[in-house]
C-alpha cells in the first residue's frame, strides 16, 4: 500500500477530488458535511491502474485548523497538492507549501481543481513554478494535472500520475524500527481501545508488545482498508486495537521496545523556510514543535549559528534525523506560521553549564556533521553511528539502535562503541597516566584499573582494560608500564640480600636484618615485582628459582617425607620450611598428603 496525503487553500476541492477518485466520503463529521468544510482529518482508498493500493489522509485548508493539516502531513512520504483553477494560489497553499518544505517533502503532484470552471494553464504555471522553487526541483520537477471533480475531466489521467509518482517512491523496510504516530483514538464496545495511524515503515503483528509514552501495550488486533490483519507493514494506513489500555490521544505513538530515544531535549540544526532569513533562525523563544502528529509546546536556546536547543514539554520518541517543523502560533493568522524545519542532531545533548558552553555546542555539532553540511531540512547524509560517536564519544550499542544509529561494527568492549579518534587519545592518556603513577610509586608502580578508570573518566572499567597494549600489559587488575628497575637503595639492598642466599639459599633472612637493610613490605614487594626476589610466604623471601631448586633436593628423599625431614634437608629453620613447603604443594612441585606427610609431585 501507499499513502498520500491532501494539502491545498480551504475549500479548493480537495474533499472533492478524493471523494471522485475513491467514491468514498472523506469527511467524518456532521458538521463538516454540513458546512463544506474539513475540521479533522479524513480517509479513503483506491486501486491504482496498476493495481497498486492507495490510500489518502485528506486534511482540512483552513488556516484555524493547520494543527490538524500537519498532524496527517507529517507522517506520510508524498502530498497531492490541491489548487483551484478559478482562484489560483491563495494565501493557504502558502503557508502548506512552506510546511511541506520544512518537512523536507520531495515528492509532490499538483493538481488544479475546477478546471471546468476557469482555464488551469495560469494556476498551473504559478503554482508549479512556487512548489518546484520551494521543494527543490527547480526546472519543472512537479508534475502537473488539471481535473474536474464534478465531471469527470481529468481524473483517469491523474490516476496514470499518481501511479508514477508512488513508482518513485522510497521502499519502506519492513524490519525498521516501528513508530506509529497515532491521529485518531475511539472506544468500540466489546474490543476496547482503537488507534489510528500512518505506518510508514516496520511491520506491526497481532500479540506485539509496543511502547506507548513508554508504557508497554499488547496489539489485540489490526485493521488495514477495514480489513483484519495478522501482521501489517509500512507504508499503511491500520488501525490497532489494544489491549488493557486508556484512551490515548492524538500526537502519541507506537513505538518498538528499545527502537526509539524518548527526550524532551533535543539538539537541532535549523533550516528556515519561505521568506525567512537564511543565516539567523530568529525563533521566538517559545514556539510549538510538529513532528508525526505531534505537537509539543517547546522552549529554544539558539546555540549559535542554525544550531539551536528545543526543551519539549513532554518527552517524544526520536531518531537523528528525524525533521521537525517549528511554528510559531502567536502569530497573526494573515502571516505565514511555520518558522523553520530542523533536523535533529542529538537526542541526549549534556546540559549546557558556563559561559560560552552554546557556542562551544555549536561548533561541536559543526565539526561533527559530514562535510559537505546538508542545506535541505530532511534527513542529512551521515547522521548514523559515526556521528553519534563524533557527538558523545563513547556509546552502548542499544542507545545506538535507540538514536537510529545501530552500528555496523564491533564495539571495542564488549556493547561499547567509541568514536575512533577520541579511542586513540585515550590509549595515548592511558600510558601517560600509567608513567605517571610509576614515577609517583616507585615501589608501588603498576596502576590500579579503577584508578586509571577514573584519571581518563571512562564509565566501565572494561573500556580501560581494552585501552592496554604495548608497551603497557594487565596483570592482577594492575597496568604494568615498562620496568624501569628498582631505585638505587632498594636495589643496593636487595643485592646483599641475594649475595647472602647464594650462599645459604634457603636460610631467608629475618625480619631484623631485611629492616636493617631498608627492605620493608613494600620494598620487598617492589622487589618481587620486579623479579629480584621470590616470596614464598608472609615476610619470607627467596632467590628467584629457589621454588624449583627445593623440589629438586626434596625429590632425593624417601617418598613420602615429613616437615622435619624437609627441614634438614634443605638446611633451614621451620620458620622457612613451612611456607615454602606451602609454596611447592600450590605450585604443583609437591603434594601434601595428611597433616604430616608430602611427596614430590
Amino acid at each position: 500500500m501507499h499513502v498520500v496525503a491532501t494539502a491545498g487553500h480551504v475549500d479548493h476541492g480537495k474533499s472533492t477530488l478524493v471523494r471522485a477518485l475513491t467514491g468514498m466520503e472523506p469527511d467524518r463529521l456532521d458538521e463538516e458535511r454540513r458546512r463544506g468544510l474539513t475540521i479533522e482529518l479524513g480517509y479513503a482508498w483506491t486501486n491504482l491502474p496498476s493495481g497498486e493500493p492507495l490510500a489518502f489522509v485528506d486534511v482540512p485548508g483552513h488556516e484555524r485548523f493547520l494543527g490538524t493539516m500537519l498532524a496527517g502531513v507529517g507522517p506520510v512520504p508524498a502530498v497531492v497538492f490541491v489548487v483551484a483553477a478559478d482562484e489560483g494560489w491563495m494565501p493557504q497553499s502558502e503557508e502548506h507549501l512552506v510546511a511541506l518544505e520544512a518537512l523536507g517533502v520531495r515528492h509532490c503532484l499538483l493538481v488544479v481543481t475546477r478546471s471546468d470552471l476557469a482555464d488551469p494553464a495560469p494556476a498551473i504555471e504559478r503554482s508549479r513554478a512556487r512548489l518546484d522553487e520551494a521543494l527543490g526541483k527547480p526546472g519543472g520537477g512537479v508534475a502537473a494535472v488539471a481535473v474536474s471533480g464534478r465531471t469527470g475531466q481529468g481524473l483517469d489521467e491523474l490516476r496514470r500520475a499518481l501511479d508514477r509518482v508512488v513508482a518513485g517512491l522510497p521502499r519502506p523496510d519492513p524490519g525498521a524500527a516501528v513508530r506509529l504516530w497515532i491521529d485518531r483514538t475511539f472506544s468500540v464496545t466489546g474490543s476496547g481501545t482503537v488507534v489510528t495511524g500512518t505506518l510508514p515503515a516496520g511491520t506491526v503483528s497481532v500479540g506485539d508488545e509496543l511502547l506507548l509514552d513508554g508504557e508497554p501495550v499488547r496489539v489485540r488486533g489490526l485493521e488495514s482498508l477495514k480489513r483484519a490483519r495478522d501482521t501489517v507493514s509500512g507504508v499503511a494506513r491500520v488501525a490497532v486495537n489494544l489491549r488493557g489500555h486508556d484512551l490515548p490521544e492524538r500526537g502519541q505513538a507506537l513505538v518498538t521496545p528499545g527502537g526509539w530515544t524518548y527526550t524532551e531535549s533535543v539538539d537541532v540544526r535549523v533550516a528556515p523556510v519561505g521568506k525567512q532569513p537564511q543565516e539567523d533562525p530568529g525563533l521566538p523563544r517559545r514556539l510549538t514543535v510538529h513532528v508525526g502528529s505531534a505537537a509539543v509546546t517547546a522552549e529554544a536556546r539558539h546555540l549559535g549559528g542554525r544550531f539551536v536547543r528545543l526543551r519539549l514539554d513532554r518527552p517524544v520518541p526520536l531518531h537523528l534525523g528525524d525533521v521537525l517543523l517549528l511554528r510559531d502560533p502567536g502569530r497573526a493568522r494573515s502571516e505565514v506560521r511555520v518558522l523553520a524545519g530542523a533536523a535533529v542532531l542529538d537526542v541526549r545533548p549534556r546540559a549546557l553549564r558556563g559561559r560560552g558552553a552554546g557556542r562551544e555546542r555549536a561548533a561541536q555539532l559543526e565539526t561533527a556533521l559530514p562535510k559537505p553540511a546538508p542545506e535541505a531540512p530532511d534527513k542529512p547524509a551521515g547522521l548514523d553511528a559515526a556521528f553519534a560517536l563524533r557527538v558523545h564519544r563513547l556509546l552502548r550499542a542499544a542507545d545506538l539502535r535507540a538514536m537510529g544509529a545501530a552500528p555496523e561494527v564491533p564495539g571495542v568492549a564488549g556493547e561499547w562503541h567509541a568514536d575512533p579518534l577520541y579511542w586513540e587519545e585515550s590509549r595515548r592518556r592511558l600510558g601517560e597516566a600509567a608513567r605517571r603513577y610509576a614515577e609517583r610509586n616507585p615501589l608501588e608502580p603498576a596502576m590500579p584499573v579503577e584508578a586509571a578508570r577514573r584519571e581518563l573518566g571512562l564509565p566501565d572499567r572494561r573500556l580501560v582494560a581494552a585501552l592496554v597494549g604495548p608497551p603497557l600489559t594487565l596483570a592482577g587488575g594492575r597496568i604494568v608500564a615498562r620496568q624501569a628497575g628498582l631505585p638505587g637503595p632498594v636495589a643496593l639492598a636487595v643485592e646483599r640480600v641475594q649475595r647472602e642466599l647464594a650462599a645459604r639459599p634457603f636460610q631467608a633472612p629475618e625480619a631484623g636484618r631485611l629492616a636493617e637493610l631498608g627492605l620493608g613490605p613494600k620494598e620487598l614487594a617492589a622487589a618481587v615485582r620486579a623479579g629480584s626476589l621470590l616470596r614464598v610466604g608472609e615476610g619470607i623471601v627467596l632467590l628467584p628459582g629457589a621454588d624449583g631448586r627445593a623440589a629438586e633436593v626434596l625429590s632425593r628423599l624417601p617418598q613420602p617425607f615429613t616437615v622435619s625431614q624437609a627441614r634438614r634437608a634443605l638446611g633451614t629453620t621451620r620458620r622457612v620450611a613451612v611456607p615454602l613447603l606451602e609454596h611447592l604443594d600450590r605450585a604443583g612441585l609437591t603434594e601434601r598428603l595428611d597433616e604430616v606427610r608430602r611427596r614430590c609431585g
